[in-house]
């Protein structure tokens, strides 16, 4: 949509976020785990849904492209996650009111009454609207066409290394996933990690996927217009890193400005992060006091250097391949809230200002429909990563981790295989198995990207690797016993598992391609 009294800008400016977390329920608090859960909810989840509602009250529609990972959004609709989140929430009401009772120090009790009115409005926003899980919520703005959904299989594995067979599972009980919680099923998908093997664009028209996205360098840095990848109907869009890396920049993106509120800086006592950031290299103990009104003003500043940015890319563009350009930004969503506090405020901004500054914002699917797509490219092996091929989740850091997935993978696919032959023999139709639903279940939590990710960035890594190895363990536990002919010791094992790691409730091992 554009501002009809602006001068329109040529063609199409898209953002893209892309909503993740690893499977964490049941699996640890502090300083890894449930934890990681609730800051993103309560710091990103709840800002973004509220931003977006707020601007489709107001008519406004096709203001981005929103992946939701099946496995968050699992998290999001699942009771024990809303009883836990409902608890961290007033949680955070007692810290921030701890905050006022304290001897000023550094200005703390004024920013504990300025986090209390925040974590009252969140508490306010989570009883009123989330009961029933994200599911009902995003799927009034998918309804509404506030937002584009984009899909993804099961559990964000990296898949050019997968299992062809698991691969095609995980996408198509993902997108089955999406179709089940939303009434909606995904014709855009963000491929975990933004990873591309030659070949995947088959499965990916196979699934009714009909666009994907990849990163700038897959597409040799020309991301004016999507792709039509080799000879499919499917199309890559490319993230625009001149653009994108001008917010998500260690080194000069907006979230390092002095005047936004420190990710890394904590007051021990309460837990809050009361500092700004006052400056690149100034330590922790001599940032200064957390400014509201200095960072909106900074926020205001950040948004008219957007637009600017965006407009300016626009045009340059348009004018270098001769017709209207497409420009993509995309990111991480917990960037807004979690990791860069002020995002949610600059994301309502920004969605304002780019029509009435003459830029036309909409989704992939928009770009699709409307013809910004140039001609047919052969992408090499990439990802978003680190060197953008795949040695994050390849590399000799993870080597270890690659051999694990291969085995479990092989294993649990085999142990399935014979199953369900088994059923077959039998010569009545073949039911439901709960114990090949759930050995699938942990192979997918197996083989998820997180944990190679983590390890490799050195980001809590001995978490990572303790999950990938316990859903490896509960993998060959389960398949050993059912393969030993132990049938009963193989469903209380599987049913005992499923406490847990019981998301995914409609994955049906049936479907497993044969």
């Amino acid at each position: 949509m554009t501002d009809a009294s602006a001068e329109p800008v040529p063609g199409l400016f898209t953002l893209v976020l892309h909503t993740h977390l690893p499977w964490l329920a049941h699996h640890g608090r502090w300083p890894v785990g449930e934890e990681w859960l609730y800051q993103s909810w309560a710091a990103a989840y709840l800002p973004l849904v509220r931003v977006l509602r707020t601007l489709a009250a107001e008519g406004r529609s096709h203001l981005i492209s929103l992946g939701m990972t099946p496995v968050v959004t699992a998290q999001l609709d699942d009771p024990y996650c809303l009883t836990g989140m409902h608890h961290w929430l007033a949680n955070w009401q007692l810290r921030a009111l701890e905050a006022t009772t304290l001897r000023d120090r550094k200005g703390l009790r004024e920013f504990g009454s300025h986090e209390l009115s925040l974590a009252a409005e969140a508490m306010e926003d989570f009883t009123t609207h989330w009961r029933h899980g994200a599911s009902p919520l995003l799927r009034e703005l998918i309804d509404a066409e506030t937002i584009e959904l984009l899909g993804g299989p099961l559990s964000h594995p990296f898949q050019p290394l997968l299992n062809p067979r698991l691969r095609e599972f995980a996408l198509r009980e993902g997108l089955a996933d999406s179709q089940h919680r939303f009434a909606h099923t995904p014709t855009g998908i963000w491929a975990p990690e933004c990873a591309y093997a030659p070949g995947m664009e088959t499965g990916y028209g196979a699934a009714g996927v009909g666009h994907f996205m990849v990163d700038g360098p897959s597409l040799h840095g020309d991301t004016a217009l999507g792709r039509p990848v080799g000879e499919s109907d499917v199309i890559a869009f490319g993230r625009d890193l001149q653009v994108s890396y001008r917010v998500w920049s260690p080194k000069s993106g907006y979230p390092g400005h002095g005047a936004y509120r420190d990710f890394h800086t904590y007051d021990h006592t309460t837990g809050l992060k009361p500092a700004r950031v006052t400056g690149r290299n100034v330590p922790s103990e001599q940032k200064a006091p957390y400014e509201p009104e200095r960072a909106d003003r900074a926020v205001d500043v950040h948004v008219a250097d957007f637009v600017e940015v965006v407009r300016r890319r626009l045009l340059d563009e348009s004018q270098r391949i001769g017709r209207p350009a497409h420009v993509v930004a995309a990111f991480d969503t917990e960037l807004f809230g979690h990791w860069w506090h002020e995002g949610p405020v600059w994301l309502e901004r920004v969605l304002r200002a780019l029509p009435q500054a003459g830029v036309r914002v909409g989704t992939l699917a928009d770009a699709a429909a409307d013809g910004f797509v140039g001609t047919p490219v052969e992408l090499p092996p990439s990802s978003w990563g680190s060197g953008k091929d795949w040695q994050v989740w390849s590399g000799q850091k993870v080597a270890d981790l690659v051999q694990l997935n291969s085995e479990v993978v092989d294993n649990a696919l085999a142990t399935v295989d014979k199953a369900l032959t088994q059923h077959a023999t039998v010569g009545s139709p073949v039911t439901r198995d709960r114990v090949a639903d759930q050995i699938l279940r942990e192979t997918l939590l197996t083989v998820s990207s997180d944990w190679p990710f983590m390890v490799s960035k050195d980001s809590a890594a001995e978490y990572a690797r303790y999950r990938a190895h316990l859903h490896a363990h509960a993998t060959r536990e389960i398949s050993d016993a059912l393969a030993a002919g132990r049938r009963e010791q193989a469903e209380r094992l599987a049913d005992g598992w499923n406490k847990a790691d019981g998301l995914f409730g409609a994955l049906d091992a049936r479907r497993l391609p044969r």
